[in-house]
C-alpha cells in the first residue's frame, strides 16, 4: 500500500499514468525497442499481451528497464498468471472474469484485473473481491457514457476502459471520475513495430501524456 492512501502502488502508479499502453510483439526485441520509445514520450507502464508465444519472455525483458510498470494482458489461465508473475509482471489484466485466475492471482500476490463488459459483470467482479476492473470492449458496450452510468450504481469501482479507443477520444474517457486509466493499443501499434517506427510511438506517447495532463 501507498502510505496514508490505503491504495497500492501498482494502483497509484496507474493512477498518476492515466494512459496504459497495450502492446503486442512477435519479437521480444520489439518490446524493448517500444517500452523505450513509450518512457522517451513520458509514459512509465505497459500491459505486455499473452496473444503472442513471447509475451513472457517480452515481460521479463522489459521488467528489466528501470522506471517502467509492467503488466500482463489477456490473462486467460491460472498457468498464464503463473508466467506472467515469474517473468517481473506487477499486475494483470483480462477480458473477462475467471474466478480461478482471480483466486490464483491473489495466491501469487499479483494484482489483477478482470474484464467486465454489463452491470451483471461488474456485480459478479464485486463478489470476488476485485473492485478495479477492466471494461472491454469499451467503445462497443458504451463508452464514456456507459462507464458514468454504471459508476452511479458501483460507486466503490475503478474503471480501466480498453478496447477502440484512441487519441481523439482518450480525453473523454479520462473525463469520467471513476476511470482510472484508459488501455490503448492505437499507441504501439502492430504496423509502426512491424515498421521500426519508434520514433512515431515515442510521438504518440508524448501526445497521449498532453491529453492526460
Amino acid at each position: 500500500m501507498v502510505a496514508g492512501t490505503g491504495e497500492s502502488e501498482v494502483l497509484a502508479l496507474l493512477r498518476q499514468a492515466r494512459v496504459l499502453p497495450v502492446l503486442s510483439v512477435e519479437r521480444a526485441d520489439q518490446a524493448v525497442a517500444a517500452c523505450n520509445a513509450l518512457l522517451a514520450g513520458g509514459i512509465r507502464c505497459v500491459e505486455i499481451t499473452f496473444r503472442t508465444a513471447v509475451a513472457a519472455e517480452a515481460i521479463e525483458r522489459v521488467s528489466r528497464i528501470e522506471g517502467l510498470l509492467v503488466g500482463a494482458g489477456t490473462v486467460l489461465s491460472a498457468t498464464q498468471a503463473q508466467a506472467a508473475f515469474d517473468a517481473g509482471a506487477r499486475f494483470a489484466l483480462a477480458p473477462c472474469t475467471n474466478a480461478g485466475v482471480v483466486a490464483a492471482s491473489r495466491e501469487l500476490g499479483l494484482e489483477f484485473f478482470p474484464g467486465v463488459a454489463s452491470p451483471s459483470e461488474i456485480d459478479r467482479a464485486h463478489e470476488l473481491g476485485c473492485d478495479v476492473v477492466k471494461v472491454f470492449p469499451a467503445s462497443t458496450v458504451g463508452g464514456p457514457a456507459f462507464l458514468r452510468a454504471v459508476a452511479a450504481v458501483y460507486p466503490k469501482s475503478r474503471f480501466i476502459p480498453t478496447g477502440g479507443i484512441d487519441a481523439g477520444s482518450l480525453a473523454a474517457y479520462l473525463a469520467v471520475p471513476s476511470v482510472l486509466a484508459c488501455g490503448g493499443s492505437w499507441l504501439c501499434d502492430r504496423a509502426l513495430i512491424e515498421g521500426g517506427r519508434f520514433d512515431e510511438i515515442e510521438r504518440l506517447a508524448r501526445d497521449a501524456q498532453e491529453a492526460a495532463a
